[in-house]
């Protein structure tokens, strides 16, 4: 077992397979995807040139979802993050969706927007980003009523999933004081070591953030 990992320390996406390996305690080289030599050996393996993307021994595994689920499959007795049983990892993977599609994806909207004009993001868009994310912050509000974590089956895959969609999303549209159990699940999640790890490596590249990193977390 020899494993790299092609990613970057900001990304939101890069964030689950760090957590992943972190919560699994493996080893494995970092390559960050800033120099043009780590991006000219990530794109051998993924044209696309997209990240993150875990090496196998010479092997590689695309997307940050099927990287969680390969390490869980070849480590499952370290910290496993989808529960045997097949109806309980269903939800798990349901839920890994929801933070991916649902709160990912309108926080990465709102992103894009100040990508294209800093000064002058177009706030129509904004503005539909954010009505996605109070859509779902006021399901995840009812979903997370007397759990400690997304599923059942304890921190699992859809937890990874939350702590990065959760930690940026909350930047640009914070989670309303309306919402208790939504900020304390939030909360929880940067305090679990593998998360708190991943904020602290991200710290320094704050700046990248195109709309303004708050002073806080």
């Amino acid at each position: 077992m020899s494993y790299t990992l092609y990613a970057h320390p900001f990304s939101s996406y890069c964030w689950k397979a760090y957590i992943a390996l972190y919560e699994k305690e493996l080893p494995f080289e970092h390559r960050i995807v800033e120099s043009a030599e780590a991006m000219a050996d990530l794109r051998k393996h993924w044209s696309l040139g997209k990240f993150p993307v875990l090496e196998d021994e010479g092997v590689p595994v695309f997307e940050s979802t099927t990287i969680i689920e390969y390490l869980d499959l070849r480590h499952y007795e370290r910290a496993p993050l989808l529960p045997a049983n097949a109806v309980d990892a269903l939800d798990v993977r349901f839920m890994d969706r929801i933070f991916d599609n649902h709160v990912m994806t309108p926080m990465n909207a709102i992103v894009q927007e100040y990508l294209i004009n800093r000064e002058a993001p177009d706030q129509s868009r904004i503005e539909k980003g954010e009505a996605a994310l109070d859509a779902i912050y006021a399901w995840l509000e009812v979903r997370l009523a007397g759990r400690s974590w997304a599923c059942s089956h304890g921190f699992s895959m859809a937890d990874v999933a939350a702590a990065p969609s959760l930690f940026y999303a909350d930047w640009v549209r914070p989670i309303p004081e309306t919402m208790p159990t939504l900020k304390a699940y939030r909360a929880r999640l940067n305090e679990r070591p593998s998360v708190a790890r991943c904020i602290e490596n991200a710290r320094p590249y704050r700046g990248y953030f195109p709309p303004g990193a708050p002073d806080r977390d």
